[in-house]
C-alpha cells in the first residue's frame, strides 16, 4: 500500500513521538488543585476578557489570595476577547493550558470569556461543582449602556447567571494618556469590600437569587465619590468601518512565526491527498482578486470572486441622555456605578436585590 505522506514527514513524526516526554499531550498533566488550596474554603472563580497578563486580573487575584479566605480559581482567554460579546465556541476544540499563578489554580484557554465560565461551571475541569461567586474583570474600558451587548466581561457574568451562580462584572473607565496601571490596584481596593460582602452573604444564604452586579468604576477609582445604584443607559459608541488594503489584511492575519503548527500541516496534507473533488487556488496578479479553478471529476463553472477588506473601530459618540441615575452619568461624575441585572424580570427579585445593595454596600459609605 502506498504511503500518502512524504518519507521525510513520516520520519519527523516518528522522531517526535519517540522523543515525547511522559505526560505531554496528556490530560493528567493538568493540575486539578493548587498546592495552597484548602477544600474547606469557599471557591471564588475569576475570569476576564483580556488574558492572564492583564493588570486588572493580576491585582484582583493577588488581593483575593492575600485575603486567605477563599480558594481562588481562574480561567481566562489566551488572547484579547474584549468585544466578543456572549459568543460560545460550539463544535470547536478548545485548548486548555495550566498557568502558574501564586496561590491560585489557573488556566488559559483558546476560547471566549463565556467559554471560560461555561467550562468552569460544567464540572469537566475543576473538582468542585459550583463556586459561590463568579467575578468577571477587571476590564480595561467601560461596559455601560449598549456596550453591555459587545462586552464579553459582562457576558462572562451573565453566563454565570445562566448556571444559577451569583456574579459580578467589573470595568474601569480607562482613558488613554490619563489612566495608568496603578489605577487597577485602586480599583481592586474599591471593589474588594463589595466582593467580600457578596461572598459573606452567599455563604449565609441571604444573597438574592438570580442576581448579578455590574460595577463601572470612574477613571480615577481612588478619588471616587461613593457608590451609586444606577440604571442601564442607552450610551453607545459609533462603530466606524474603514476599507483597508489587501497587504494590511494579510499582515494582520499572518500566523505567528509565519508557519502553522504541525497538526495543521498534517491535516492539510490529508485533505490534499484525498481531495479528488477539491479546488486548486490560483492567485492572480490583480489586486484583491482570487480565481478558484475546479479540478474535480464533476465539471463546475469557473467563477471569479472579488474580495474586499474592512476593519471596524469604536469612536466616541456624544450621548445626550439625561439622568443622574444612569450608569455613564454616575461614572462621568466620579461615582462608582452599580447596576443590578437579573436572570428573569421579577419585581420581587428586584426589590430583594436593591435591599441587599442598600444594607451591604451603601450603608456606612
Amino acid at each position: 500500500m502506498n504511503n500518502l505522506l512524504p518519507p521525510g514527514l513520516v520520519s519527523n513524526l516518528q522522531d517526535a513521538l519517540a522523543n515525547r516526554k511522559p505526560g505531554e499531550d496528556d490530560d493528567s498533566a493538568l493540575p486539578s488543585l493548587s498546592e495552597d488550596e484548602d477544600n474547606s474554603k469557599p471557591v471564588i472563580f475569576i475570569t476576564n476578557s483580556d488574558g492572564i497578563e492583564s493588570p486588572g486580573l493580576s491585582f484582583l487575584v493577588n488581593a483575593l489570595v492575600e485575603e486567605g479566605a477563599y480558594n481562588v480559581n481562574v480561567i481566562v482567554p489566551q488572547s484579547d476577547k474584549s468585544t466578543s460579546g456572549h459568543s460560545v465556541s460550539l463544535k470547536e476544540t478548545i485548548e486548555v493550558a495550566s498557568v502558574q499563578v501564586k496561590g491560585a489554580t489557573a488556566y488559559e484557554i483558546s476560547g471566549t470569556p463565556v467559554d471560560c465560565v461555561s467550562l468552569a461551571l460544567s464540572g469537566a475541569l475543576f473538582s468542585w461543582t459550583k463556586p459561590l461567586l463568579v467575578v468577571s474583570g477587571i476590564n480595561k474600558g467601560s461596559s455601560f449602556g449598549h456596550h453591555m451587548y459587545y462586552s464579553s466581561v459582562v457576558a462572562g457574568a451573565r453566563e454565570a447567571l445562566v448556571y444559577g451562580v451569583p456574579s459580578i462584572s467589573i470595568s474601569l473607565n480607562w482613558q488613554k494618556d490619563v489612566s495608568q496601571e496603578s489605577d487597577f490596584k485602586d480599583a481592586v481596593t474599591v471593589c474588594l469590600p463589595i466582593i467580600k460582602a457578596a461572598m459573606r452573604d452567599i455563604e449565609k444564604g441571604v444573597f438574592p437569587k438570580g442576581f448579578s452586579l455590574d460595577l463601572e468604576l470612574p477613571t480615577s477609582p481612588s478619588a471616587n465619590k461613593g457608590v451609586k445604584v444606577t440604571k442601564r443607559s442607552h450610551w453607545r459608541s459609533n462603530l466606524n468601518w474603514q476599507a483597508i488594503s489587501n497587504t494590511r489584511a494579510q499582515a494582520a492575519t499572518r500566523f505567528t512565526g509565519g508557519q502553522p503548527a504541525m497538526g495543521l500541516n498534517i491535516a492539510q496534507l490529508s485533505r490534499d491527498a484525498s481531495a479528488a473533488g477539491a479546488a486548486r487556488r490560483l492567485t492572480t496578479q490583480k489586486k484583491d482578486i482570487e480565481v478558484v479553478e475546479s479540478v474535480g471529476s464533476s465539471p463546475k463553472a469557473h467563477f471569479k470572486k472579488t474580495v474586499k477588506y474592512f476593519r471596524a473601530e469604536m469612536l466616541p459618540k456624544d450621548n445626550k441622555e439625561e439622568g443622574e441615575d444612569l450608569d455613564f452619568k454616575a461614572v462621568e461624575n466620579g461615582f462608582v456605578s452599580l447596576t443590578p441585572s437579573y436572570a428573569s424580570v421579577d419585581s420581587e427579585a428586584d426589590a430583594e436585590a436593591l435591599n441587599w445593595i442598600k444594607s451591604a454596600v451603601l450603608e456606612g459609605q
